[in-house]
């Protein structure tokens, strides 16, 4: 009897930019990583690209594409982000579907996703539609061939969705047991009920459809699925193998398929080093010969269904009570805060639907003035999103709109089409998931819908803010401080609201603080400094300057003329105004400048007020990295008091604290806390990219941390030397002979091993496990001559292969 194993990993990140900036802005909880996607890539993403298989010694072995032996689905919106931020990541996630199709008789092991994970039975038909277009038009644009399989997010399905995915040419989806309600043998009348969970995974099913069309569906063995998300199942590779080959039995008729569907975060992110798991698990099943390695399309190929299915409606895998979760209290939550209800689900989704169809009246009415059909020109809009390049945005205007539109109309076009994209974006499933709506997954949603309120308002006479936050109010947060749903919009959502005003002050008062260039992107903005002056008066700065700020997304653009005003510290004074006139422009360079050089700065503070009015800033009003950037710019002085204060305090007693150590007597609270931040601090500037590396000095502040017990900052630490080793490990790529490199990176690793810092070397394995491939040979066969330089380099570096856990062979 054939046996097949195919495990699906289904890896996603909520949309996580603000909607204004189009990126993702600086998330603390993600510390020390910037956010969450940087994180998680870390952790999971780019492990998963490049995973070691381990001997019995707990060496590597190899490092093989996990993502090529699987099969998986990326959420459009995270590939969007890994494109930009992580393209070596990307490019190794598009190669391995490439590999994949080598692997498994021309088909790829890449299958496409719902566009931004909206719970579909909750949708109305056209953003059905719209996400399952969208969806299979990015995934053809990235991975250069049409899907054959569809993730459904949540795996939330019913017949309408099955409907549209089978309309569109998708010929597989993958759904958890407890969603097929009965099934039958194809030649047989006779169904069977399966409303409990009772299906045979190990085959696929055929469910035919009221339209006449029918798409095949895979069950994932549930139990094991399960056992691997939340059990011990990846704590060893060789049990993870052992569990799947237990689902064969010998009573079945077919050849059969045990596959597995869990997130992909489960590979690293929810369980260290779990990527590790699954490359020897399925190292072991395929150089045993135990199975054959398989995914959906080519099981499908080779083995059609033998049998029908008919699914339960509106189900999903993460909710018991089927589509609940993302609507009602029904009970599904983290179990993190007991106490603690779901109240809030229903009224955010009544308050979303009721936005979602507003804002498609206006879209409509609006639309139509333009295009030839609103929703057709909608679902072609993706190919503006994976393209906003100039040319992409004519070609499209031209296909889709009656008449040619003016310069002004097809900004007003982009307006309507990014409310759209906006209003589909606040569905998307993670903000009704979780357990409360001051939650950031939820806040995020919101953030989506206060954009595109933004935009319509822009558009139409309609007071939708002030309607939608009505709505707010009446939905109750658990967390007493925040009260209702308005108060945690006017607290996380009001703050991320730009305009191109705004901009121009963020890059006006940032340019009090560094050098400007006179083009420049900021986020989705062009920028063009067109006049720009600054004079100082001690320790006080103005900037002067006109601007003109063009938004990449709908091309609206603004000329501007502004000020800003650094007093000092975080005092910070910013006006911003529409350009009119040169001469206008020339009278407030000469008048303001004229009075700031005369000292008077309470007067050029009067004088900015009456020219900018309510087009006022400060330094709260900088966009969140920059405005962090800053604020550290301005505390590096205090901090560098405090520090030298600290480390002068720790000189001059040290003797005191050796005398003390000696008598077994703990000193003094206040002192051992400064001789701690000293130490830690000394501990992470060693590994500054500006210094050169002081071995002597390395090792006695490690000494001194165990000596004194010190709690050291792991996180900052580990970060700190992981950026350090990674960086000189790079510098042996590029110069794999050096032996002094060598011997420096071995020295550093072995002293921090001693430290007990949790280091990520997942980098530094790969580059030195091809260091190894490509000329370690080379040069052991040279350390055979009498030129001892290559016995102390072939020495050097296996050693560092053993710091490294990697084994050279």
């Amino acid at each position: 009897m054939e046996r097949y194993i195919c495990i699906h990993g289904h890896f996603y990140q909520p949309p996580r930019e603000n909607p204004w900036l189009e990126d993702v802005e600086l998330q603390d909880s993600a510390y020390p990583y910037h956010d969450w996607n940087e994180r998680i890539t870390a952790e999971c993403y780019a492990p998963n690209a490049a995973s070691s298989i381990l001997d019995v010694d707990g060496r590597i072995v190899d490092i093989v594409n996990i993502y090529s032996k699987i099969s998986f689905n990326f959420g459009p919106t995270l590939l969007s982000w890994m494109e930009k931020h992580k393209p070596g990541v990307y490019q190794a996630i598009l190669e391995a579907d490439k590999l994949s199709r080598e692997h498994f008789s021309g088909h790829g092991s890449a299958l496409a996703q719902i566009y931004n994970h909206m719970i579909m039975p909750l949708a109305n038909k056209r953003d059905r539609y719209t996400q399952v277009i969208w969806g299979l038009r990015d995934f053809q644009s990235r991975f250069g061939r049409d899907a054959e399989g569809m993730w459904l997010p949540e795996t939330a399905v019913n017949t309408k969705t099955l409907e549209v995915l089978a309309e569109l040419g998708i010929k597989f989806t993958v759904l958890a047991p407890r969603q097929a309600q009965k099934m039958k043998r194809m030649e047989s009348h006779a169904w069977k009920d399966m409303g409990n969970g009772e299906i045979d995974p190990t085959t696929p099913y055929l469910c035919r459809l009221p339209s006449g069309r029918s798409i095949c569906i895979f069950f994932y063995d549930g139990p094991i699925s399960q056992d691997l998300a939340f059990g011990g199942l990846l704590e060893n590779g060789e049990n993870f193998a052992t569990r799947l080959l237990s689902a064969f039995t010998e009573n079945r008729d077919w050849p059969q398929l045990v596959h597995i569907a869990t997130d992909g975060e489960t590979y690293g992110h929810h369980h260290f080093k779990g990527d590790m798991a699954l490359a020897y698990c399925l190292y072991h099943i395929e150089s045993k010969n135990l199975a054959k390695i398989t995914n959906y399309g080519e099981y499908l190929e080779k083995h059609p269904p033998k049998f029908d299915v008919e699914i339960k409606e509106n189900t999903s895998w993460s909710c018991i009570h089927g589509i609940e979760r993302w609507k009602n209290n029904c009970g599904c939550c983290s179990g993190s805060h007991p106490g603690w209800t779901q109240e809030w689900r229903t009224p955010l989704r009544a308050t979303m639907n009721a936005l979602r169809d507003k804002l498609a009246a206006i879209y409509e009415a609006e639309a139509g003035k333009y295009f030839k059909d609103p929703w057709v020109a909608r679902n072609a809009y993706i190919e503006i999103i994976l393209n906003r390049t100039e040319d992409a945005v004519r070609s499209f205007i031209e296909k889709q709109t009656i008449t040619a539109p003016t310069k002004e109309e097809i900004t007003k076009i982009l307006k309507l089409l990014e409310i759209q994209r906006n209003a589909m974006l606040m569905y998307t499933s993670c903000g009704w998931f979780f357990d409360e709506i001051s939650g950031i997954e939820t806040v995020q949603i919101v953030k989506y819908a206060a954009r595109a309120i933004h935009l319509a308002e822009e558009i139409s006479d309609s007071a939708i803010e002030t309607e939608y936050r009505a709505l707010l109010k009446n939905i109750k947060s658990n967390v007493p401080k925040y009260e209702n749903a308005d108060r945690i919009y006017e607290l996380f959502v009001m703050p991320s609201k730009i305009d191109l005003f705004h901009v121009c002050a963020h890059y006006a008062i940032s340019s009090l603080f560094e050098d400007i260039r006179e083009k420049a992107p900021s986020y989705c903005y062009s920028v063009t400094t067109e006049k720009y002056e600054q004079r100082y008066a001690g320790r006080v700065k103005l900037a002067l300057g006109k601007m003109h700020i063009v938004s990449t997304i709908t091309w609206e653009e603004v000329e501007t003329v502004f000020a800003a005003l650094h007093l000092g510290d975080h005092n910070v004074n910013g006006g911003v105004k529409c350009f009119t006139t040169e001469q206008e422009l020339l009278h407030m360079f000469q008048e303001i400048g004229n009075i700031f050089d005369r000292g008077e700065i309470s007067e050029v503070i009067r004088l900015m007020n009456n020219y900018f009015g309510a087009h006022s800033y400060s330094l709260w009003h900088l966009f969140t990295d920059r405005k962090r950037m800053i604020l550290d710019q301005i505390l590096q002085s205090t901090m560098k008091e405090i520090e030298v204060s600290f480390r002068m305090i720790y000189k001059n007693n040290y003797s005191l604290l050796n005398f003390l150590h000696y008598l077994q007597t703990p000193p003094p609270r206040p002192l051992f806390l400064t001789a701690e931040y000293t130490v830690n601090r000394d501990l992470i500037n060693i590994f500054s990219p500006e210094e050169e590396m002081n071995l002597e000095k390395l090792e006695n502040l490690i000494n001194e941390a165990k000596r004194w017990s010190f709690a050291i900052d792991k996180n900052a630490t580990g970060f700190a030397a992981n950026v350090w080793i990674n960086s000189h490990m790079e510098r042996l790529r590029r110069k794999p002979s050096d032996i002094s490199l060598v011997e420096e990176i071995d020295a550093v690793i072995k002293l921090l091993n001693s430290l007990s810092v949790k280091l990520d070397l997942w980098e530094a394995q790969n580059i030195y496990f091809h260091i190894g491939k490509n000329i370690y040979h080379t040069m052991k066969e040279k350390s055979l001559t009498e030129d001892p330089r290559f016995r102390r380099w072939e020495e050097a570096f296996k050693k560092l292969g053993y710091y490294l856990g990697v084994k050279v062979s």
